[in-house]
């Protein structure tokens, strides 16, 4: 029969006088994740290379300083950057809703915003300056001088012809217009035609001078349109002289002020925008001036993305990634009418754009649960161009928006999540494996030593120099570590979840604070372990509150046939609080097999039902009959109203079976937990500690007699760290800690009873699976009865009547 395990055996214990320091502040700093060498090399092959496809999916960090360590962690590989660029918008003259992208190298964007804005400057101030000088108004009197001689050679000899024959011309109003017309010259006076006819009836005009106006005027007319048409001709003629020499005047201006940006900037894209700049100018010259339109916007530039002139790379956290925040955005202006339409200046720079050339570190699961994210980011780096998406309005302000021209972008993305969105997205995302070739895997646990135990105080040694707490004391450095090792729960393993050992580190410097002390000490730590545990123990408190009232029946004393104390746990946040959960079974003749209650009931996990099958597969190898297992059993996890899952009851669900089958009791002092397979060996189960300390605190409630204890796998012997009370009681003797490998190791503790050996004849009498073949054969026999004999009454009576005829 196994022996209970030492007290040793049953905590590991970190020694203070084995550090070769007094306080932290003696110890040097450790930054990042410690512990890890292959997710770092990972996460550095990620950075360095440059192959397409390289972003990182770092999985296994938790904690709500991830995203943060991941920052940490680039910071201290240092990676350098070539590839950074400014980025700015424009008006595109050509397509006012498709605003010009200019890219331009570090630093240079304001600069080149600046130059630009002193043209603009120029352009609403000294251009009209420029163009009133006295050269140009010399020229321009030139031009029109020379006009005017060309207009009298045309009109002088038509007008002088006009005089002779006593007819002018004159400016009529016809209609909305006014039209030149020839009329009759009388007494110095033109008269029109009506009235000239009226005086020529009077007597008042001659003949002769009636038939000579009759006569002329159709010629003169002729010539007047001949005339019109070339003095029109000259007038267009020297309006095109005069905004020729208006339009090279002024180009000339702005190519002297445009030459030295061009020179500056020498980019083909900056000489496609300088070279429009300039025509719009020009065309606007001549045109009608818009009313509110200002130079200043018009020929702006938005720098959306400026950069440093050194090698260090962006490096963005992005802890909202939202549509809008990941792509960037289109801002909107309104007026007494509703919103305007949008331009150049509006465009908002994004995350995406942002880690442009350096890094973007972004949480999984944030990035999928915002609508649209996951879908933009992946198209983003499938086809290396960002489209910075406007932010529509709905109905009924919907106005058209620009579209800015697609950046082209190239970043390394660096994913933080667990291993179910890893898996989720590797199944469900094409894409996901050609994008994300680099897994960076960390390990939530460290090795459990003298490395491990430094590596902690490193860790606290950060955590009060960042933060300005008081040093921890060498004491303190072991309590964090034994807590997590705890936590860890793994034999030679620490947790590597310090955030949750910054937590517990933070509360024990306010308890250090409290008391006055200069430094941090173990009992500060334990103290604070000891508040957290019972600020979420309510549920374990009520649990045994119900024990002592009998509302809840677990027996800790005696024996019990078909009874066994299993073990479960329940999760209160982070912590997690163990329980006994009583299991009983019944048997009997019958054809049913065995049956699962819970899992009738539909309350049993997929993991607990597995488990329940393997049972019967054991149950099968344990007895080895030669004649089918013909009988009635059900097994059920009493007083328990809600699901259950998981497969650590079924090693309790055997024994309580066998004990069933063989009318065997079992000790209600033990409790067990372990999985099992189909060979018996007893595995491993998770909350091994807590178990045990669930089934102790009941033990105690009632009263511990000595001979209590709970029964584990071997191979959850080496994670037992368990509390201080618990190993003291094992000290003493009065509760103990069993460790097996088979099941019929457990029955043997469960029922002080030889469980046996197979030989070639079975089982040796006066062994537990003796009496269980014996007892299955017991029930086959009675299926080869019929059914009313199986069940007796009425009809058993009446078949055994007519069996003795």
């Amino acid at each position: 029969m196994s022996s209970s395990l030492p007290p040793e055996a049953l905590r590991w214990r970190c020694d203070p006088a084995e550090l070769d320091f007094e306080t932290t502040a003696e110890v040097e700093s450790v930054a990042g994740v410690v512990g890890q060498p292959s997710a770092l090399e990972a996460l550095r092959f990620g950075i360095e290379c440059d192959a397409p496809g390289q972003n990182v999916f770092v999985r296994g960090l938790t904690g709500t300083g991830r995203m943060t360590m991941v920052r940490r962690l680039l910071d201290e590989l240092l990676p350098t950057c070539t590839l950074k660029q400014d980025r700015c918008y424009v008006h595109n003259f050509s397509q006012s809703d498709r605003p010009r992208l200019i890219t331009l190298p570090p630093g240079q964007g304001r600069k080149f915003r600046l130059r630009v804005r002193q043209l603009a400057d120029f352009v609403r101030s000294g251009l009209g300056e420029a163009l009133s000088s006295d050269t140009v108004k010399e020229r321009r009197e030139a031009i029109e001088a020379a006009a005017k001689a060309r207009m009298d050679a045309i009109t002088q000899p038509f007008e002088d012809d006009l005089r002779a024959a006593r007819m002018a011309l004159v400016q009529r109003q016809a209609g909305p217009a006014l039209q030149t017309a020839i009329l009759p010259v009388v007494n110095g006076k033109p008269v029109a035609p009506e009235e000239f006819e009226s005086l020529h009836r009077q007597g008042k005009i001659s003949d002769a001078d009636h038939a000579a106006w009759r006569e002329k005027s159709p010629e003169f007319a002729k010539r007047l349109v001949e005339v019109t048409q070339k003095v029109q001709k000259d007038r267009a003629e020297t309006g095109q002289q005069l905004q020729t020499l208006v339009e090279g005047t002024a180009r000339a201006i702005l190519d002297e002020q445009v030459i030295g940006i061009r020179a500056a900037f020498p980019g083909d894209d900056v000489g496609a925008f300088l070279e429009e700049l300039v025509d719009d100018v020009i065309d606007r010259i001549s045109a009608p001036a818009v009313e509110g339109e200002d130079p200043i916007r018009l020929y702006g530039v938005n720098l959306l993305l400026e950069r440093e002139e050194d090698p260090t790379c962006p490096i963005v956290i992005e802890n909202t990634p939202t549509l809008t925040n990941l792509l960037g955005s289109v801002d909107r202006e309104w007026s007494q009418r509703g919103p305007m339409p949008s331009d150049y200046t509006m465009i908002r720079a994004g995350s995406l754009l942002r880690a442009d050339g350096g890094y973007l570190i972004l949480d999984a699961r944030d990035v999928l649960s915002e609508p649209g994210a996951w879908k933009v980011l992946m198209r983003t780096l499938r086809t290396g161009k960002l489209e910075i998406v406007p932010q529509e309005m709905g109905f009924p302000f919907l106005q058209q928006s620009v579209k800015p021209e697609p950046i082209s972008v190239k970043l390394r993305v660096i994913l933080v999540g667990d291993g179910g969105i890893y898996h989720l997205l590797d199944q469900n995302d094409p894409d996901f494996g050609h994008l994300f070739k680099v897994l960076a895997d960390f390990d939530s646990e460290i090795d459990r030593g003298p490395e491990g135990v430094s590596q902690y105080a490193g860790v606290l040694a950060r955590i009060a120099d960042e933060e300005g707490l008081l040093p921890f004391h060498k004491s303190a450095v072991c309590a964090l570590a034994e807590h997590g090792a705890r936590i860890a729960s793994r034999s030679g393993k620490l947790t590597a979840r310090f955030a949750r050992i910054g937590d517990i580190a933070r509360e024990a410097q306010f308890l250090a604070n409290r008391r006055e002390g200069d430094v941090v000490t173990g009992d500060d730590v334990r103290e604070t372990v000891k508040r957290t545990r019972q600020r979420a123990d309510l549920p374990s408190r009520r649990f045994q509150k119900f024990l002592k009232e009998g509302t809840i029946y677990v027996q800790t004393k005696g024996e019990v046939v078909g009874q066994i104390n299993g073990l479960a746990v329940m999760q209160a946040g982070m912590l997690t609080y163990g329980f006994p959960a009583r299991i009983t079974a019944t048997i009997g003749p019958g054809s049913a097999g065995v049956i699962d209650i819970e899992g009738r009931a539909s309350l049993s996990g997929q993991i607990h039902t597995k488990g329940f099958h393997i049972l019967g597969g054991l149950l099968r190898h344990l007895l080895h009959t030669e004649h089918a297992l013909a009988f009635s059993a059900s097994l059920a996890f009493e007083q328990s109203y809600g699901g259950i899952d998981g497969d650590s009851a079924s090693g309790a669900e055997i024994c309580c079976l066998l004990s069933a089958l063989t009318d065997v009791p079992i000790r209600q002092n033990l409790a067990i937990t372990g999985a099992i397979d189909q060979h018996g060996r007893i595995q491993a189960i998770g909350g091994v500690n807590e178990k045990i300390e669930g089934f102790f605190d009941t033990c105690r409630g009632t009263e511990l007699t000595g001979d209590q204890g709970v029964i584990i796998p071997q191979s959850n012997a080496g994670d037992l760290m368990l509390r201080e009370d618990v190993v003291a009681a094992c000290a003493e003797g009065s509760f103990h800690v069993y460790s097996v490998s088979n099941v019929l190791e457990a029955l043997e503790l469960l029922t002080g009873m030889p469980a046996g050996e197979r030989g070639p004849e079975g089982y040796p009498e006066g062994t537990l699976l003796y009496l269980a073949v014996e007892k299955a054969m017991e029930y086959w026999e009675k299926t080869l009865l019929s059914p009313a004999a199986l069940y007796g009454g009425d009809e058993a009576e009446e078949e055994s009547e007519e069996s003795d005829d």
